[in-house]
């Protein structure tokens, strides 16, 4: 087990991913109190990983921290298959927000467009 400050976290945060790939845990220090623990997915040995990327996927999109392009990439799903499972379980695929429905409106297109 590895620990990190925030400062360090922040200046390279992929050494700390790469710590918690290699070891068990990386606990993330506060002022010399901890804070967090980085732990590698795979290494949590879930049953099935990919259900778990999914509720993760699922969870962030819903609220509205990552975008359902992101959230098709994290899980290796296509983006119509993302929001055919998010349409189905009630997830309202537009936050509102004029600006981004039409931004997601455009990736779709672009998504389209590239498969055409």
């Amino acid at each position: 087990m590895q620990t990190v400050n925030i400062r360090q976290l922040k200046t390279n945060p992929s050494t700390a991913l790469r710590s918690a790939k290699d070891d068990d845990m990386v606990v993330v220090m506060n002022r010399d109190h901890p804070e967090a623990l980085l732990v590698d997915l795979e290494k949590l040995a879930f049953p099935d990983l990919g259900a778990v990327r999914v509720a993760l996927a699922v969870s962030l999109f819903r609220s509205g921290a990552v975008s359902a392009g992101f959230a098709a990439r994290m899980t290796d799903k296509t983006l119509p298959d993302m929001l055919t499972l998010f349409s189905s379980l009630g997830i309202p695929l537009t936050s509102g927000n004029e600006s981004d429905a039409r931004d997601d409106l455009n990736v779709g297109k672009q998504w389209l467009a590239q498969k055409g």
